[in-house]
């Protein structure tokens, strides 16, 4: 059964061995994290743009990248430091929409049985997973006057994002999965 850790602390200097970052099938990154992300992971920007492009992504799916290390350069010391495995979780169709329900619910089901392996046969046993673009910073009372379809609600932390993430993530097998939370949400 895996430990569900959350955090305030920043993803990118977390020593996980996978990281899950929330992207959109647009091939666009606005939030400040994942623009980082960017740069610090060129080949999985590029494989994940590209697949955005050639449309093999979808909504709702998880690509999965296994990283290429750095021989040149200052990226050779912190390679010890970066994941093996960045785990692109699909939870939008545009920078500018937000997750839903049902996107973010197949989209850890397909994480779950693209990780399974990787714990049986790969040992990984720590993974990091940024929250912050499965929070809608809207209040859920005022959007659902905008509209009467549940579905097509923003994720609220605390009734959506939070129990899908239980239920989907804690039985994976001898995992520390750590949920990087922004700061405006409370431990």
């Amino acid at each position: 059964m895996a430990i569900l850790q959350f955090t305030h602390a920043s993803i990118l200097n977390s020593n996980a061995q996978l990281l899950v970052l929330p992207v959109n099938n647009a091939g666009v990154v606005l939030d400040p994290v994942l623009t980082r992300a960017k740069t610090l992971f060129p080949d999985n920007y590029s494989r994940y743009h590209r697949a955005c492009h050639d449309g093999s992504l979808s909504v709702g799916s998880c690509l999965l990248n296994k990283r290429t290390r750095e021989q040149v350069g200052l990226g050779i010391s912190s390679n010890g430091n970066q994941p093996n495995y960045i785990a692109n979780l699909v939870i939008s169709n545009h920078p500018y929409h937000p997750a839903r329900t049902r996107w973010l619910t197949t989209a850890l089901i397909d994480l779950q049985q693209q990780i399974m392996p990787l714990i049986r046969y790969q040992g990984i046993r720590r993974v990091a997973l940024l929250a912050r673009p499965l929070i809608s910073g809207r209040p859920r009372d005022i959007v659902s006057n905008e509209s009467n379809i549940a579905d097509n609600l923003p994720l609220d932390w605390h009734a959506d994002t939070l129990p899908l993430l239980t239920e989907y993530l804690q039985d994976l097998p001898k995992l520390r999965i750590d949920i990087h939370l922004p700061k405006s949400i409370d431990l």
